[in-house]
């Protein structure tokens, strides 16, 4: 099983690190997320939280510790949220921080997301 994931990460970053590929893909920002349909926006968070699911299969039962790894910090971070809570939160702070529409989507969600939930459950409390 683990050879199957290896080869789907392998097969994915080579079609992600290709130059052609890669410049193609652009920094989805607060700009574009404001111009988005909330299907669009949900796609791209689905997006995320596939790659982090790969990565996490692919880790296996020998799981990088989460100081090695941004997957497990944004799982920790995260813990408790859904994808429509993200969404929804991301809205409210770009909404809230229209000067801020230039910062990058994956920034705002480590940022005011992760971040602060990895606070909470560093301190005993519930995220």
């Amino acid at each position: 099983m683990k050879r199957y994931w290896r080869a789907i990460m392998l097969v994915t970053a080579l079609a992600l690190l290709s130059g052609a590929a890669w410049a193609e893909v652009p920094i989805i920002t607060g700009e574009h997320w404001a111009k988005s349909s909330e299907e669009q926006k949900k796609a791209y968070l689905l997006g995320i939280a596939n790659m982090a699911q790969i990565e996490l299969a692919y880790q296996g039962s020998d799981p990088v510790h989460e100081t090695q790894s941004v997957v497990a910090k944004m799982s920790k971070g995260l813990k408790g949220q859904t994808l429509d809570s993200v969404r929804e939160g991301l809205n409210n702070w770009y909404a809230a921080h229209s000067d801020r529409l230039q910062q990058p989507v994956i920034e705002t969600i480590w940022f005011q997301m992760v971040v602060p939930g990895l606070q909470k459950t560093s301190s005993g409390g519930m995220p």
